[in-house]
């Protein structure tokens, strides 16, 4: 009997598994069929499992586009005028967009330095209308202007101070980055004087200026608006109307 209880057990596991737990010990029968039972549960559990990662992989190209514009915004802030230029010949329609073959061209015309996937992965993000064409315009201001509040880590110095209140900006249009691109280069050379003459004007603290004092201060670094320019910037920054101006939010845009 002792000898023949493993074949009996072996033969009895398939056709009478109610009598098998009876002659065996518990010790030996039950773990193991927790552990087959667990491994069909693990089995079952895979593609569950494998979901979640594909969800994960199609986010990881827009995170990859920080590290892609990262990687080339000194490159476009050099260069960004003739860029902008070249964009603007495709853009016959002037609708701030080109085809993303227009795109290639320039990117290699001025050494971008990107390989097909980064490529491919910055004309997916900036084709915003699911039309094939690129935006420029966007791509460039979120090369050269910092629109977008923007993540601090501890070891970051503050240069330019968040307002107490939040912005709650107006819209992003074609003229808008059009003005801010134009005196771009000219607030990157003057805007630590530019702060402290902003802070004179603002006698309440409050970090806002009215839109005569912010004028006027541009104009003191020979910064003159257009209008229109004007027009266009204060519907970004004042979309209250309230006929002020957070003087750190502008300056913050120009400044990485």
């Amino acid at each position: 009997m002792p000898s023949g209880t493993p074949s009996a057990t072996s033969s009895a596991t398939s056709t009478k598994p109610a009598t098998c737990a009876m002659q065996e010990p518990r010790v030996s029968s039950r773990p193991e069929r927790l552990k087959t039972s667990s491994s069909l549960l693990g089995q079952k559990s895979v593609p569950a499992s494998s979901r979640p990662q594909t969800t994960t992989t199609c986010s990881a190209p827009i995170l990859n586009c920080e590290t892609i514009e990262n990687k080339i915004r000194k490159n476009i802030q050099h260069s960004w005028r003739g860029i902008l230029k070249v964009c603007q010949e495709k853009d016959v329609s002037k609708l701030g967009e080109i085809l993303v073959s227009d795109f290639l061209d320039i990117a290699e015309k001025f050494n971008l330095d990107l390989s097909e996937g980064e490529i491919n992965q910055i004309t997916t993000k900036y084709d915003l209308q699911k039309n094939g064409r690129f935006a420029y315009y966007d791509f460039l201001q979120s090369s050269i202007l910092l629109l977008k509040p923007q993540e601090s880590s501890l070891l970051q110095r503050v240069i330019i101070q968040k307002p107490q209140k939040p912005m709650s900006p107006g819209p992003q249009t074609t003229s808008f980055f059009s003005a801010m691109l134009r005196i771009q280069p000219q607030i990157l050379c003057c805007w630590r004087p530019m702060k402290r003459t902003f802070k004179s004007y603002d006698e309440s603290h409050t970090g806002l200026l009215h839109i005569a004092d912010f004028r006027q201060v541009l104009h003191e670094y020979s910064i003159d608006l257009t209008e229109e320019e004007l027009f266009n910037i204060l519907e970004y920054y004042d979309k209250t109307l309230s006929s002020k101006i957070s003087y750190n939010d502008f300056l913050r845009a120009f400044i990485q």
